[in-house]
């Protein structure tokens, strides 16, 4: 399976307020469900299996806003990076950018 270049390097953990996409490469606890953009607070210090880490960190629905807060264990090699102007998600993993669309408040919505 070749690299992903946006793939996180090895052993390197990510770093607190960065977004990553997080899919099945991630881990196999992902499989079945869609692919998902997660903010880290925190990467736990201690050791566990080479190339693994507990992060901690917020789940984000399709506009960037936090949904609950989650302790993930994830595969450092299956992180992928994400920008913050691309933290807009429609089904499934597929990244959507609508420059001439405007967001309209909840409350004003039909």
């Amino acid at each position: 399976m070749p690299l992903d270049p946006r793939a996180l390097p090895r052993l390197q953990p990510p770093t607190p307020g960065e977004e990553l996409l997080i899919s099945r490469e991630a881990s196999v606890q992902f499989a079945r469900t869609p692919a998902f953009v997660f903010r880290v607070i925190s990467v736990c210090p201690r050791p566990t299996y080479d190339g693994w880490a507990w992060v901690t960190g917020y789940q984000l629905d399709g506009q960037g806003q936090a949904v609950t807060k989650r302790e993930i264990f994830v595969r450092l090699a299956g992180l992928k990076r994400v920008r913050r102007s691309d933290g807009r998600l429609t089904s499934g993993s597929a990244f959507v950018s609508r420059p001439n669309t405007r967001w309209t408040p909840p409350q004003q919505r039909l």
